[in-house]
Formats: C-alpha cells, sequence, structure tokens
C-alpha cells in the first residue's frame, strides 16, 4: 500500500499499521534511492511541470477570485483530471452534522453512484483517508477488501483509484478521489499534485464554512432583529389602542364634565369669579392633555393606517409634523395605490416617519416632498428635503450619542422587506432617500425574504 504524510511526500514507518490491508496495490515508499517498481518517480520534463504549475495557477486564481465553492471544487477537480488524462473523478465533503461523506462535484460517475456512495470516516477507502490524513493508491479498487460498497465499484467499473485528504492545517474536511476504468498505477508526481491541489481546496472550504457559519450567525441577528421589531410594531398597537380607548376617553369625559360645571356655575348665578376661572383652566389643561395624548397615539400607531391605508397615514403625518415648523411638505402618488399587508404598511410608515422626523430636527428645510410610486411589482419611495444637507460618508456607524441611528434603522427595516434604499445628500444642497420593495409577492415584515421564515 501507498500513503503520503501531510508534506505529501510519501513514508512508510514500522510504527503505523497500514490503512487497509495489503492486496493489488502500490508499495509505499520509504527513504529508496532507486524508482520503485510501483510507484515511479518520472523525473520531469518542462512540459510536464509547465502543465502542473498551471494547473496550481488555475486553482489558485478561482480560489481567490471566486466565492462559489461549487465553483472553486469543479475548477479544481477538471484541472486535475485534464493533467492526469482522466475521466473519472469526484470530490467528497464530510457533511458537519450528519458527519457522513457525500460527493459534492464528481465527472464521469453515474447518479446511482453518486447518491448511494455515503460513508462515514473510518469506512472504505475514502472513510480512512479521512481518519487517517493520509493518501491511499490502489492499482484495482474494485479487488480491495476494504472497498466500500463493492457492488457500486464494480457496476461503475472502476479500476485504479486514488483518494487524497482535503485538509485546512489538521482538519480533514473532505478527500479528493481520481479513478479510471482500467489498471493503472499511479506516480509519485501525481500524488504531490493532488496534494497541492488538495491544500489549496480545503483551504477554500473551511473558508467557505467559516463564511457559511458566518452567514447564518448574520440572518439570526437578522432574524431576532426582526422579530423584535414586529414585537414593538405590536406592542405600538396594544398601547395606542388602550390610550385610545381609556386614557383618551377618560380625559374627553373630564372636558365635559368641567365644561358642564362651568355652565351650571354660570347659570346658577355663581359670582365666585376664582372658583369659575379655576374650573376653565382645568378644563383648557385637560383638553390640551387630552390633544397630547391624540397625537402620541397617532405617533405610536396612527388609526388611519388601519382605515384608509399608507398614503393617508403619511400625509396626515408628514402635515402634523412639518407644517407647525414652517416647512411646506407636498405628498404625491403616481400609479394605482394598493392596500399592503398591515405589517408592511406598518414599517414603510416607521421608514418615512424617521426620514421625516429627521427633517424636522436636522434639515432647517423650507420645503419637502415625498413620492410613492405604485409598480405592479414594486413600491417606490422617495423623500427630499431643500435642508442644510449632511455630509453622508460622516455616517458610517451608530455613535453613542444616537446619531446615524435612525439612517441605519431605515435602512434594515427596508431590508428586512426584501427591498433596497440608499440617501444621497450635499452640504448646502438638501437630502434625498430613495427606497423600494416588491409586492404583489407573499413578503411579510417578519419573515426571512429568502426563505420566508
Amino acid at each position: 500500500m501507498c500513503y503520503a504524510d501531510r508534506s505529501g511526500q510519501f513514508a512508510a514507518t514500522t510504527e503505523e499499521r497500514p490503512i487497509v490491508s495489503e492486496g493489488r496495490r502500490a508499495k509505499a515508499v520509504a527513504g529508496a534511492t532507486g524508482p520503485d517498481p510501483a510507484v515511479s518517480d518520472q523525473g520531469g520534463d518542462t512540459a510536464k511541470h509547465h502543465h502542473d504549475l498551471l494547473a496550481l495557477s488555475r486553482v489558485s486564481a478561482a480560489i481567490s477570485g471566486l466565492h462559489d465553492l461549487d465553483a472553486i471544487l469543479r475548477i479544481g477537480l477538471d484541472n486535475v483530471l485534464n493533467i492526469m488524462n482522466g475521466t473519472v473523478g469526484g470530490i467528497m465533503l464530510l457533511d458537519e452534522t450528519s458527519q457522513m461523506l457525500f460527493y459534492r462535484v464528481h465527472h464521469g460517475l453515474s447518479d446511482k453512484y453518486v447518491e448511494e456512495m455515503r460513508i462515514r470516516p473510518g469506512e472504505g477507502i475514502a472513510g480512512k483517508v479521512v481518519q487517517s490524513n493520509r493518501s491511499v493508491l490502489l492499482e484495482d479498487i474494485s479487488s480491495d477488501p476494504d472497498a466500500a460498497r463493492v457492488d457500486l465499484v464494480t457496476l461503475e467499473g472502476l479500476k485504479a483509484f486514488i483518494s487524497v485528504p482535503l485538509r485546512a492545517k489538521d482538519n480533514v474536511l473532505g478527500v479528493m478521489n481520481v479513478a479510471s476504468h482500467t489498471p493503472h498505477r499511479f506516480t509519485k508526481d501525481d500524488v504531490n499534485l493532488l496534494h497541492s491541489i488538495g491544500d489549496q481546496l480545503g483551504i477554500a472550504i473551511e473558508q467557505a464554512l467559516l463564511n457559511e457559519r458566518l452567514r447564518k450567525a448574520r440572518e439570526r441577528m437578522r432574524k431576532l432583529a426582526r422579530q423584535n421589531l414586529v414585537a414593538e410594531e405590536e406592542e405600538r398597537r396594544r398601547i395606542a389602542r388602550e390610550l385610545h380607548d381609556e386614557t383618551s376617553q377618560a380625559l374627553s369625559g373630564i372636558a365635559l364634565q368641567l365644561e358642564a360645571l362651568i355652565e351650571v356655575s354660570t347659570a346658577s348665578g355663581n359670582q365666585d369669579a376664582e372658583f369659575i376661572a379655576g374650573l376653565k383652566k382645568v378644563q383648557s389643561l385637560t383638553v390640551q392633555v387630552h390633544r397630547e395624548v391624540s397625537r402620541i397615539i397617532s405617533n405610536l400607531h396612527p388609526a388611519l393606517l388601519d382605515t384608509l391605508g399608507l398614503v393617508a397615514a403619511v400625509r396626515q403625518y408628514a402635515k402634523s409634523r412639518l407644517q407647525p415648523q414652517d416647512i411646506n411638505v407636498t405628498v404625491d402618488v403616481k400609479g394605482t395605490e394598493m392596500r399592503l399587508p398591515p405589517d408592511v404598511e406598518a414599517a414603510l410608515f416607521r421608514v418615512v416617519q424617521g426620514l421625516i422626523g429627521n427633517i424636522a430636527e436636522h434639515s432647517k428645510a423650507k420645503n419637502a416632498s415625498i413620492l410613492l410610486v405604485y409598480k405592479p411589482d414594486e413600491l417606490m419611495l422617495s423623500v427630499s428635503d431643500d435642508g442644510q444637507g449632511f455630509d453622508i460618508y460622516q455616517v458610517t456607524d451608530v455613535e453613542e450619542s444616537g446619531r446615524g441611528r435612525g439612517l441605519f434603522s431605515i435602512r434594515e427595516r427596508v431590508g428586512f422587506l426584501g427591498g433596497t434604499s440608499r440617501v444621497e445628500s450635499k452640504i448646502g444642497a438638501g437630502t434625498t432617500a430613495w427606497a423600494s420593495i416588491p409586492i404583489g409577492q407573499d413578503i411579510g415584515y417578519g419573515k426571512d425574504p429568502d426563505t420566508g421564515n
């Protein structure tokens, strides 16, 4: 049997037992000075070394220039098969969950073989390569007693077989298999080349796994953020409803009772001017508090959003928020207005609310405009002002003072709806914010735009 150490060179020691039992296979090279009859070092003519270097270069370029793991693995496998004049091969990866080896990419193998050839570390030739972190070379795998699923191997007609580990540091992440339909003796140069490419692919696999873990972690954070925003909106609705049904109604009753007391006192000829003035003052404060509670209710969750929809709620809020500051605001609609799911309309209203709040607090604008464009598959929103503007490139994160929180919150809300957003601003030339979300499909504010969960 032949197997390679971690440097890619062949080695055999008296302390290490063979990975598989002896059979029709090449023998190990243990510091021999002459060519081995089974595994020969062919020397290296210039053309072959050039091909080997070209293969390594292509794999390196794929790893550095591509992010799709399947594409990287295919390039690695194709280059190996091209260099070795092979037509059969594949790359098996170790699934982290099931701890099973499976074919991720392959060439020249039947669908039945690929689907059914799933093995654990330690099982079969590839499993032993993963377990031992050493290569295995066989002249005829179909006659090897340690081969897994000999029925599939025989049906596939595989003979010569080489399997090398794909590793990153000390972790074996899979194997690369190259086979032929006729008995064949792979050379030492073949193994060295496969080890060099395998190590590069191992790094690419590790990077892909790390990126996948990072993506899942980010998605968990996004999901938590979505759930928090949905819970926040539900809590806003609840508080607004309770304020309207209880506090607002109670204040209205108090105001009416005070007004009645004032009328009774006046009609009865009560000459206590101080008493009547006190009643009027309390009645006036009650009305003022009632108005403030109504404003809070509107900010928490405007009733128009549920009854008449997004446009009416935006128009009411924009005018009530900006006109008292002498900012002229217009709200225009293009296309056919349509009702969207309540959570989606609530999220979009929060986006507009945040942008209007920025105009009111920071812009020093005289004019503002809001445009909603309804298309069959898209809703576009723009909010602009002619205020003092700001340097958008200085807002790179949410500062402790809270600066930047509004813009990042808006971007997150739009992102949760599966949409995109951007802001353009220039000092002295105002600010414009755009947002676009898909409509006409099953998108919910609390759902993942990719998975629907």
